[in-house]
């Protein structure tokens, strides 16, 4: 279209399309309304002159913004993981495929030594009505951020499980971690294994105790025993690096299976330090299959973060419709991708 031109209105449409402006609205919002050959007609005049809805003028009438909100967390430093960037691009992609956009906003500033208000953001957004619905992706018990939205009555979907929340009603997409660290686990016995360590996260995490289950019964079903095989750090490739040396130092195992590739990372970094090689000497996999995961060779639990982010649209779509109903929770099971940091070669 001609930048110098006037944009085309709904009155346009209707007379090139020889309809009244009525007629138009339907063929946009209601299409169902119209025959066939009318719906045909008013498209074809929407086409030729390159007619645009106002969105604006849609929210007033319809009171839906077709916004989705989801707050970002700011990202740790010295961690390996770009998992929240790969969500939020399959979320923007699947939300546009529905009709949506994504809007992201942060809790505001946040200054040294102070706490980030936990529901920072949501207020202004509910206020404004700018949004149709949010995509919360911290679920812990008690999270003051599904709390304060069903309080407030406002319609979310959650990234992750309503740990320990038998009477949460709001819809929820996850991924099952500890059969993803049961792969892992069952992969490092297959290659003859059975001083496998586990290096997870500080107690408290029911993401990080539920990998760690994975490696638990997986060990215990195989008989094998996991004294001195453990440790619970900080999630940074340091922390990661230091507990390797400690348990190398300590039980000697031959393999290690890491909560994420931030901490696999910081056992690559050990063995390197000790002219070890990963999957020759030492087996090495790590969760979330990062980039640097892939770059470097590490096996790892990959995620599927795209049919998290379909799932989660096709629940906030469903939970936004008239007459809506609770739809049950869903756990998605994920795979492990391995390289040569697990295999002898």
């Amino acid at each position: 279209m001609d930048s110098s031109r006037t944009p085309a209105t709904l009155a346009d449409v209707a007379e090139r399309a020889g309809v009244s402006r009525q007629t138009v609205s339907n063929a946009i919002n209601n299409p169902d309304l119209l025959r066939a050959d009318t719906l045909a007609r008013v498209r074809e005049a929407i086409e030729v002159l390159d007619y645009t809805p106002n969105q604006a003028a849609r929210h007033l009438r319809t009171r839906s913004s077709h916004l989705i909100g989801m707050r970002l967390v700011p990202v740790q430093e010295f961690t390996a993981s770009a998992t929240t960037d790969r969500f939020v691009h399959a979320l923007v992609e699947a939300s546009r495929e529905a009709g949506y956009h994504v809007l992201l906003f942060s809790g505001g500033r946040v200054e040294e030594g102070e706490q980030p208000d936990p529901l920072g953001g949501y207020d202004d957004l509910l206020r404004s009505t700018a949004v149709d619905a949010f995509v919360v992706t911290d679920t812990y018990l008690g999270n003051p951020q599904t709390v304060g939205l069903t309080l407030r009555r406002a319609p979310f979907v959650a990234f992750g499980r309503p740990w320990d929340d038998a009477g949460a009603t709001h819809p929820w997409v996850d991924v099952d971690g500890a059969a993803g660290v049961q792969a892992a686990t069952e992969h490092l016995r297959e290659h003859g294994h059975e001083r496998i360590a586990w290096i997870g996260w500080q107690p408290g995490s029911r993401i990080g105790e539920d990998r760690r289950a994975g490696w638990h019964r997986t060990m215990a079903a195989h008989g094998l025993s996991t004294i001195g095989l453990e440790a619970a750090v900080d999630d940074t490739v340091d922390a990661g690096r230091q507990a390797a040396a400690a348990l190398l130092d300590a039980g000697g195992p031959t393999a290690f299976v890491c909560a994420s590739d931030t901490l696999a990372v910081g056992v690559l970094h050990t063995l390197t330090e000790r002219g070890l090689a990963p999957g020759r000497d030492v087996a090495v996999v790590g969760f979330d299959d990062s980039q640097v995961a892939q770059v470097m060779g590490l096996t790892s639990v990959r995620q599927p973060l795209e049919e998290v982010a379909v799932q989660l649209v096709a629940a906030l779509r469903a939970l936004l419709a008239p007459g809506h109903t609770v739809a049950p929770g869903v756990l998605l099971e994920p795979r492990l991708e391995v390289r040569t940091s697990s295999t002898r070669g």
